[in-house]
């Protein structure tokens, strides 16, 4: 039995040629495609600083964790190891697990639990622990797994961008679907028409999604602190900006918050 820290001993295998640029990196084009993650982590962290503060601390979690999947991915994608794999896919679960606890509104939670954000959040926890322990038991649909949450995910963006009437959230999240759209696309072409993309000489797929999927982390941070503030904080104005300019509506969204007067 091949050891879990050992190249290749994960059954998971991406379209990219192994080993043809490096002889230490399996996948190159799939280990590099994680940059946007170091950049875009860190970035969000610094922008949405003056939000956290007012909002909640714990908020930095989810930064954090966001960078820790691109290093995780990274580590997987370099050596295509079992523990790579299962690194990479708990820190994306956990990550999950961080955005569904800080913003999911409590008009989706479970009707048992009332709108009873402790106790939801306890249950967020537990599922994410138990979820933990079951992805040693089948790796191979991990993957699937964690897409199908993300499937729940986009039903609460599309459930709110029928509710509103704000022009910029509106526009947050069309720009969300359509990125995730696209990211969602090229995962699903690189896992099951491997066989053609290699045919045409192009088996990057897996790289694209790589970038691709990082676009609405950013945005779906901004999209939901506005839902957030929509249901918890109705006295407050969310300022929407974009990184580097103000101007460039295509820049990297992050929310300024008026009223000091409370704290959500």
């Amino acid at each position: 039995m091949p050891s879990i820290f050992a190249y290749q001993s994960s059954e998971v295998d991406w379209c990219e040629s192994n080993f043809q640029h490096w002889e230490l990196v399996a996948e190159f084009y799939n280990t590099f495609s994680n940059v946007t993650f170091f950049i875009f982590g860190p970035l969000m962290m610094f922008l949405m600083h003056p939000y956290v503060q007012k909002c909640s601390r714990y908020i930095y979690v989810t930064f954090i964790l966001f960078t820790v999947v691109g290093l995780f991915s990274m580590y997987f994608h370099m050596t295509l190891s079992f523990l790579g794999q299962m690194l990479d896919e708990i820190a994306i679960l956990w990550l999950l697990a961080s955005g569904y606890s800080i913003w999911m509104p409590r008009c989706y939670f479970p009707a048992f639990l009332g709108e009873n954000r402790p106790q939801y959040i306890c249950l967020v926890i537990t599922a994410t622990v138990v979820s933990t322990f079951l992805s040693f038991l089948t790796p191979m649909i991990n993957a699937y797994a964690l897409n199908s949450i993300a499937l729940h995910v986009v039903y609460v963006v599309a459930q709110e961008y029928k509710k509103t009437s704000n022009k910029e959230l509106r526009r947050l999240i069309e720009v969300t679907m359509v990125s995730w759209a696209f990211a969602f696309t090229s995962w699903i072409s690189d896992r099951w028409l491997c066989s053609f993309w290699q045919w045409i000489n192009f088996s990057y797929l897996h790289s694209i999604w790589h970038v691709l999927i990082s676009i609405p982390f950013p945005y779906g941070t901004v999209i939901m602190a506005m839902v957030d503030a929509t249901y918890e904080m109705p006295d407050k104005t969310l300022k929407v900006c974009y990184w580097p300019r103000d101007t460039w509506s295509m820049g990297l969204p992050y929310v300024e918050i008026s009223d000091d007067n409370k704290s959500c």
